[in-house]
């Protein structure tokens, strides 16, 4: 199964490889634009939950002194 796996690869790999150039160009922004904005999303919600557990805990009173 692997060597069927990296057999299809291949070819996918020389095809693309084989193409002009702005065709190429294209294809790789059309499959990286949505998974760096993806990516950048997940960072953010990330961050955010983050900032907002420590700013929650920070923003807590601290023990009075008697």
């Amino acid at each position: 199964m692997l060597d069927g796996l990296t057999d299809w690869w291949d070819r996918v790999e020389l095809w693309l490889a084989q193409l002009w150039f702005p065709v190429q160009f294209v294809l790789v922004v059309a499959v990286l634009a949505p998974l760096c904005l993806g990516v950048a999303w997940l960072i953010d919600r990330v961050v955010d939950r983050l900032s907002g557990w420590f700013r929650s805990a920070r923003d807590e009173d601290p023990p009075s002194r008697s």
